[in-house]
């Protein structure tokens, strides 16, 4: 399974993105799927994840309310839609899929990430 996240960038505070998870090799459908940052200095966080099912979503409390996290088994792609950025969530984002994790950091497979800046 080979993932690759792409959409990061810079953006002012209180914009927003959308980033993207490709996933070869594995049907999709197969997968729990989340997304993780990393801040400098800091481990990396759990930020959003939804299971093979699609039905319920998990957020961290940080991002409720603004960040959500959406898949497309058809296009094997799990998409964060980020709104009202702030700049504590400048970090690294990684995409990820495990057929048991979801809220865990203890994924099979991650992607290289993206960088996200969000500017004050």
């Amino acid at each position: 399974v080979q993932l690759q996240a792409f959409g990061g960038g810079l953006v002012q505070a209180g914009g927003s993105l959308r980033l993207s998870c490709v996933i070869s090799g594995r049907a999709l459908s197969l997968y729990n799927l989340g997304w993780f940052r990393q801040a400098p200095g800091k481990e990396r966080e759990f930020v959003a994840g939804i299971p093979w099912t699609g039905g319920s979503t998990y957020y961290a409390d940080s991002v409720k309310g603004r960040f959500a996290i959406s898949r497309d088994n058809d296009k094997n792609t799990v998409y964060l839609r980020m709104n009202s950025l702030k700049p504590e969530d400048t970090a690294v984002y990684y995409c990820a899929a495990d057929r048991i994790q979801l809220l865990s950091k203890e994924y099979s497979y991650w992607g290289r990430g993206t960088q996200v800046t969000v500017s004050s």
